[in-house]
């Protein structure tokens, strides 16, 4: 359903209704029931799974010749993988679970996500309630970890790791962490955007040259 385009239960109706392609099909009380009854240590064995099948994925696209594509930046090939982290409000309009007021005045949801930005894949997310920190430096640490886990062996700790935020991610302390995980093998390396205001271009005007 997912694969096909799907967004929510009720979608699962459309392969439910070609049973001679898909066979059985659950219900959306069972679906619901489902992933009402997932638990950590189910989240556990999924991102397990999901690492397994990416490993194989991602050694049949080297036995084929195409390996991960490089990611791009600014018309420039960048070396290594890309991870972007970042995270989005999500609207809600009825009294959800773990809903709460968000920060730019709205309701509903605030996760965090990693994507990487050579092969669109997402790696990682924490669902958060709106009210969510944007710039917690545990969420982002726990996203990054989990983004890092998903990725081979062989990628994870021989190939450079180029960790992207927004201003959202220039904590210290998941800086630290990004750069503490050299000494785990990993070649990280992180590069934090920030909003370039009018004040901030008269102190960079006035640096001194050598800056």
């Amino acid at each position: 359903m997912l694969a096909d385009g799907g967004e929510a239960f009720a979608d699962l109706a459309v392969l439910r209704d070609q049973a001679e392609v898909f066979g059985s099909v659950a219900s959306t009380p069972t679906a619901w029931r489902l992933l009402a009854d997932i638990d950590e240590q189910a989240l556990a064995l999924l991102r397990s799974a999901r690492a397994s099948a990416r490993e194989v994925a991602w050694l049949q696209a080297a036995e084929t010749g195409e390996g991960i594509p490089a990611a791009r930046a600014a018309g420039r090939v960048l070396p290594g993988l890309v991870l972007d982290l970042d995270a989005t409000l999500v609207a809600c309009h009825s009294e959800k679970e773990a809903v709460a007021p968000t920060y730019k005045g709205g309701f509903g949801f605030h996760p965090l996500v990693c994507f990487m930005a050579n092969t669109g894949e997402a790696l990682s997310g924490q669902l958060r309630p709106g009210n969510a920190g944007a710039n917690t430096a545990s969420d982002h640490i726990a996203v990054l970890d989990q983004a890092l886990a998903q990725i081979p062996d062989a990628h994870r700790h021989g190939t450079a790791i180029l960790v992207r935020t927004d201003s959202a991610g220039s904590a210290k302390v998941f800086l630290a962490h990004v750069r503490d995980l050299r000494k785990r093998g990993i070649r990280t390396f992180f590069s934090v955007g920030y909003a370039i205001t009018e004040p901030i271009r008269r102190a960079i005007r006035a640096m001194p040259d050598r800056l």
